[in-house]
């Protein structure tokens, strides 16, 4: 935990919106890093996580910072729309 603000997307294979964003989100997260640490988490395989989260659509983007939830975006975006949400929301 520190303040390096992380960008989480939850996604599941099975999600269409999800594989068609996962470009564009591995595109955002080589503009982001290493001013945030990126990370995916596939909410079929981790069902306890996304439920702790309360994460209700997927693909949902979350944004953390010092452990926690700052902000949440749901919906698929481009790689422009990521790192522009992510960059204001971490002010």
């Amino acid at each position: 935990r520190n303040d390096v603000p992380v960008l989480v997307d939850f996604w599941a294979p099975w999600c269409g919106p999800c594989r068609s964003m996962a470009p564009a989100y591995a595109e955002a997260a080589r503009t982001l890093e290493p001013d945030f640490r990126v990370a995916k988490l596939d909410t079929e395989a981790n069902q306890a996580i996304g439920a702790q989260y309360n994460i209700r659509s997927i693909p949902t983007l979350a944004l953390f910072r010092n452990g926690k939830e700052i902000a949440r975006q749901a919906g698929a975006m481009g790689a422009a729309g990521i790192v522009r949400w992510a960059r204001t929301q971490a002010g």
